[in-house]
């Protein structure tokens, strides 16, 4: 046998009943030549890992516009933290790891610059709307290589499509979606302390007393009511579950709507908006890849592929390229 088959013939006698393995699962829309080395959620893993969408996550918001700090979180450092937590919570559930990290890697490559603000920008002018789940399904399915796609197994593409508020087809598609809540919560924390916004004095102090003091404790105590709830339902605990939503609704009071943190979104509104009708206008300045999507598709649906794949620097760059004035030399 292969190394491939002989991970693959593993997976079936390590794993749960409930774990989507690779024999009998992992089909692609375009059937491939199997890797010798590599399973299939083996390879949907790297191919995501070397994309130019999963680049450009390193320097896309996470909460703060382009914060100016080694230590705050960007979109980058946000997945690598979901994956790292579902990652532990599928391995703790005998689940597919490589299937979860895959999910995990690929679930935001199509958020938009600015954070969820650009999100929400994008959704109010593109006429198609706009939600970063969905779009991360277009970027692996018709934008990344070129428009050629990455030619993703199923569960993959199922799990990205579902991470934010849809019940996932598998077990490890459900553990990232509640390992990228427990992420962003407690990340965001430390975030919000380290900008001056949140004290650490003022969470929840039933939430302190139930989950923890700390961002290391609380995600152990999430992680591990994950696990001990068990796989027939990927879920907590009624009690903890209680003080998670608690403490998420703490955040979006406290931090996500606090007008210290988003004193920068109408100049990004003004900057993309900006951007989008210039190009609605002038779709032959567009990249090749994106005038196809315009001929195939429409206008509108190219631009907001083209807008949601840039980074905040790149977005900012390109505004001051087309609409600043340049010193003359």
């Amino acid at each position: 046998m292969t190394i491939r088959e002989q991970i693959e013939q593993l997976e079936l006698q390590i794993l749960c009943s409930d774990a989507c393995t690779n024999i009998g699962h992992a089909h692609r829309q375009f059937p491939e030549i199997p890797c010798a080395y590599r399973t299939e959620f083996q390879r949907d893993r790297d191919r995501i890992l070397h994309c130019n969408s999963f680049r450009r996550l390193k320097r896309k918001t996470q909460v703060f516009l382009s914060p100016i700090g080694d230590h705050y979180r960007t979109r980058l450092t946000h997945t690598l933290e979901v994956s790292q937590i579902a990652r532990t919570i599928s391995r703790a559930l005998q689940l597919n790891e490589d299937l979860t990290e895959a999910i995990a890697l690929g679930h935001d490559l199509g958020h938009s610059p600015f954070g969820h603000s650009g999100e929400s920008i994008l959704n109010s002018i593109c006429p198609h709307g706009y939600r970063h789940y969905e779009q991360s399904l277009r970027v692996v399915d018709y934008i990344e290589k070129e428009g050629a796609g990455l030619n993703l197994t199923d569960e993959v593409r199922d799990g990205i499509l579902c991470h934010t508020n849809r019940i996932a087809a598998t077990k490890e598609g459900n553990v990232v979606r509640i390992a990228d809540r427990i992420a962003y919560i407690n990340h965001d924390i430390e975030d919000a302390i380290r900008a001056g916004i949140l004290h650490k004095e003022e969470l929840p102090s039933d939430v302190v007393d139930m989950l923890g003091d700390s961002k290391t404790k609380r995600i152990t105590t999430l992680v591990g009511a994950v696990v001990t709830h068990g796989t027939s339902e990927i879920g907590m605990d009624s009690k903890i579950q209680k003080m998670h939503d608690k403490l998420h609704q703490f955040m979006f009071e406290k931090v996500y709507y606090n007008p210290v943190a988003k004193q920068e979104e109408n100049k990004a509104k003004l900057l993309l908006e900006t951007l989008y009708y210039y190009f609605i206008s002038h779709t032959s300045l567009l990249p090749v890849e994106y005038q196809k999507i315009a001929k195939r598709e429409d206008e509108h649906r190219a631009v907001c592929d083209y807008i949601s794949g840039m980074s905040d620097g790149f977005a900012v760059d390109l505004y001051q390229e087309l609409f600043i004035p340049k010193n003359w030399k």
